[in-house]
């Protein structure tokens, strides 16, 4: 139910909206230099390893990896789902790489990371949807970083119980999976997922005791009302931490911004999940789902 204060916070957003064109300046970053970048390209490049940071043109991909910090996209660089937001590659995917979670974990030992994030694409064509790499790699890192907690950003394994018994096998720390966006939108922006198989796939983990984080896109078509009910829901599922960013045209076959959200609106909805009863809530433009990961992970544990 929104209530009269939110009521008339739209009405003041929508008088101050900015339709698409070009980026303002809250939008505008730097371009990726400096010697940890470097470093950490090369040791991807090294261990034949693929990032979401690059994958999906990550914005503060210079932030994060001039702090030595990555989020890895294990089961390679192919998708089996046509999200009409998303970068990454889509097509048949290459055989299962086996051996891809010790090379992980022999860059994370490397970087030396207190906190590590790995995700990847959609593999629907496994039986598992690839939940045993996951539950391989975070066993690894477990064996050889005792210090370093561990987020998985996962797909939704298509509500596969038996997949997410897979992940509890070495349950991570913190356990990401995103909605991207409102339910009324999803045909478009995530035609192969389900509403309400994302949001029970959250609750399941919350209720076996793991931390639970969420993210979601603006800007690409939903409004006020409908961001504000999607964080009630999230809330109910039990979601601990909310991310919250701008969507970006990664190219012009993808869809379209339909409008760039204000600093202002971003704001807003910090102040409105913190009050629905989030942990933490990182909201602004340039967010992304493992945006602060690191400092969400210390204030937590």
């Amino acid at each position: 139910m929104i209530n009269q204060f939110q009521r008339a916070y739209k009405e003041k957003i929508e008088k101050e909206k900015v339709p698409p064109g070009k980026r303002p300046d809250w939008l505008k970053v730097k371009l990726p230099t400096g010697d940890n970048f470097s470093d950490v390209r090369t040791l991807m490049r090294k261990q034949n390893l693929h990032t979401v940071c690059e994958e999906a043109k990550c914005p503060n991909i210079a932030e994060c990896w001039n702090h030595r910090t990555a989020t890895f996209m294990i089961l390679g660089d192919t998708c089996t789902r046509s999200c009409g937001f998303c970068n990454v590659k889509l097509g048949i995917p290459n055989k299962l790489d086996l051996e891809e979670p010790k090379r992980v974990v022999e860059s994370v030992e490397e970087l030396n990371l207190r906190h590590v994030v790995i995700t990847s694409v959609n593999r629907d064509e496994l039986n598992d949807g690839g939940a045993s790499i996951f539950s391989e790699t975070i066993r690894l890192i477990r064996q050889r970083m005792h210090q370093t907690t561990i987020e998985t950003l996962i797909p939704d394994f298509r509500g596969s119980e038996d997949a997410f018994e897979i992940i509890m096998q070495n349950p991570p720390d913190i356990l990401n999976h995103n909605l991207e966006t409102v339910p009324r939108l999803y045909s478009v922006v995530r035609p192969q997922a389900k509403y309400t198989r994302s949001l029970q796939l959250i609750n399941w983990f919350k209720q076996k005791g793991l931390k639970t984080k969420s993210g979601i896109m603006v800007g690409i078509g939903e409004d006020i009302d409908e961001v504000l009910l999607l964080m009630n829901d999230l809330v109910s599922a039990g979601c601990d931490i909310l991310t919250i960013g701008q969507y970006l045209q990664p190219t012009k076959v993808h869809l379209p911004v339909d409008r760039f959200v204000t600093p202002d609106e971003f704001s807003f909805y910090k102040v409105e999940g913190l009050k629905m009863g989030f942990k933490i809530v990182e909201s602004s433009p340039l967010v992304r789902s493992s945006y602060h990961a690191d400092e969400h992970a210390r204030a937590l544990f």
